[in-house]
């Protein structure tokens, strides 16, 4: 939102009030607290901030603020009318005629911490407002409609980034047999940070970025969900090996959208059937929440993000496995490989927020045993009255 007119921004805020049925958004901030409020309402993420202000959007009405008065400039770049505060009881007098006869009221929180990715709003603000007889409800799936939901642009962005990271990832685990095989030249000593850097090379010559990884996973080591291999602490890669790669990036443009996915092998052998076993398992996981979603979406029906997770874990636990699944099944995919729109989890968190029209998310599954994890991930993108996957569907395990 940060290019649009401040005008249409408003006008599409208070449409999304409109239709949540409340009677206004409150949007407060103090030293960045809330990036979120400050993407939406298109403001500078470096502006100098160092007292509270506040600005109300009704669901219908000219918008109102509340800055101090010595950074009463703040928020001029919005629309509205303008009061200052410099004393406490300013600004408690402020905030109760900056919300006016508002009954219920949206902002950055989440009751319980539920949803903690847009719980903002500290504890003592949101008492204020109680105080003054205020019901502060989540804005959760109106941050979703402002943060998650892609344009056409950033769909084909994400579109460009799967084809080359699919193509990546396949030549990749050709460059491991390369590597290990005596006769092809280049055989020695080859470590997963060391596959690391051969991916990092090649998401760089497509003009990709990412934050962080990608991440190279062998044995127990795949394990560990979040295993990041350096110079100094990673295991080399040899055969006889079970080996999970998961590799994310995104275009080096603005808005550009993360493409992210996870396959798994094995080195110089076929599967062990306690291997094929699991996979097999979670592959019928992860199918099990597609297939939910897209049932979802063909019938036009809403569906939460919970219900997709409860979905896959289903599979997992009624093949005795659920212990082993401990992670939730999918992340929001936006210009952040972690979005804050709604995301697969009944596990972490209760996520009953929508999955949106427009919107991409990961599907991913996984069982991580002492010895060895396997994690299946695929992206998958929504529009009106469908849901599709986004690139290459592992099917079988990867023989090197």
């Amino acid at each position: 939102m940060a290019g649009m007119n401040p005008k249409a921004n408003i006008d599409a805020i208070q449409a999304a009030i409109q239709e949540a049925g409340f009677d206004g958004w409150l949007f407060y901030d103090h030293h960045h607290r809330d990036p979120i409020g400050e993407r939406i309402l298109g403001m500078d993420p470096k502006l100098h901030v160092t007292r509270r202000w506040y600005y109300f959007v009704p669901a219908t009405g000219e918008p109102r603020k509340l800055v101090h008065r010595i950074e009463q400039a703040r928020l001029d770049a919005l629309p509205g009318a303008k009061a200052l505060y410099s004393s406490w009881q300013e600004l408690a007098a402020g905030l109760e005629a900056l919300l006016g006869g508002a009954r219920t009221v949206a902002m950055q929180y989440s009751p319980n911490n539920a949803i903690m990715y847009v719980s903002m709003a500290d504890a003592g603000t949101v008492e204020f407002l109680r105080g003054l007889g205020k019901q502060i409800v989540s804005s959760a799936d109106m941050v979703s409609q402002f943060e998650a939901v892609l344009n056409e642009e950033q769909v084909a962005s994400h579109s460009v980034a799967q084809r080359a990271i699919d193509a990546i990832l396949a030549e990749g685990w050709r460059e491991i047999g390369r590597r290990l095989r005596p006769g092809a030249g280049r055989a020695g000593a080859y470590s997963e940070f060391d596959h690391v850097q051969w991916l990092s090379e090649a998401m760089r010559r497509e003009g990709l970025v990412w934050a962080d990884g990608p991440n190279v996973s062998v044995n127990a080591n795949c394990s560990d969900s979040h295993y990041e291999p350096t110079a100094e602490h990673c295991a080399p890669i040899r055969e006889g090996d079970f080996l999970l790669i998961d590799i994310w990036a995104r275009l080096n443009t603005p808005g550009s959208v993360y493409y992210d996915i996870t396959w798994t092998g094995v080195v110089g052998r076929e599967p062990a059937e306690h291997e094929q076993k699991v996979f097999e398992i979670v592959l019928g996981a992860r199918d099990a929440a597609i297939h939910t979603v897209e049932q979802a979406f063909a019938a036009g029906r809403p569906i939460c993000g919970f219900e997709a997770d409860d979905a896959a874990r289903a599979v997992i636990q009624t093949a005795g496995f659920g212990e082993f699944f401990t992670h939730r099944t999918g992340h929001n995919i936006g210009q952040e490989v972690h979005g804050v729109g709604a995301n697969l989890d009944n596990l972490e968190t209760h996520d009953v927020r929508l999955l949106l029209p427009n919107t991409c998310f990961s599907v991913e599954p996984g069982i991580y045993l002492p010895e060895f994890g396997v994690r299946a991930e695929i992206d998958m993108m929504t529009a009106p009255g469908k849901a599709w996957v986004t690139g290459k569907i592992q099917r079988e395990l990867v023989r090197i």
